[in-house]
């Protein structure tokens, strides 16, 4: 997952076709040809409806562009974000990089499944 701060976040960006998805609105009322990004939005940490959008996108409608996690974004919320199928994570100004970045060398290897790798992990070891 990359990482920015928030001043390299831009929402108009030629060439590309970027969608800003409220997180009250349904995924599949998107029309998805031609997006480049959608950006998902946390108003505050204790909504987490942009992790079912993102899952939903990645899993269901198969969304291969980017998905990005802007507004109310938590170091301690990247990992579980970059499973749900995120891309990128918008860090607000003021949020250390280097401390995002380490919640992924803390965390190597998981049990469960996620978008990428959808099946438990114990089948490998059967």
């Amino acid at each position: 997952m990359k990482i920015i701060a928030a001043h390299e976040h831009h929402t108009d960006v030629a060439g590309q076709k970027i969608i800003e998805l409220p997180n009250d609105t349904n995924p599949f009322e998107l029309d998805l040809a031609g997006v480049d990004r959608i950006d998902l939005q946390f108003p505050k940490f204790t909504d987490g409806r942009a992790f079912s959008q993102a899952r939903l996108l990645r899993g269901r409608l198969k969304f291969a562009g980017e998905l990005r996690a802007t507004g109310d974004v938590l170091i301690d919320q990247l990992v579980q974000m970059a499973r749900c199928g995120f891309d990128v994570a918008v860090l607000r100004e003021g949020v250390d990089m280097a401390d995002a970045q380490r919640q992924f060398d803390r965390f190597k290897a998981f049990y469960q499944g996620d978008v990428t790798h959808p099946l438990p992990h114990f089948r490998e070891a059967a």
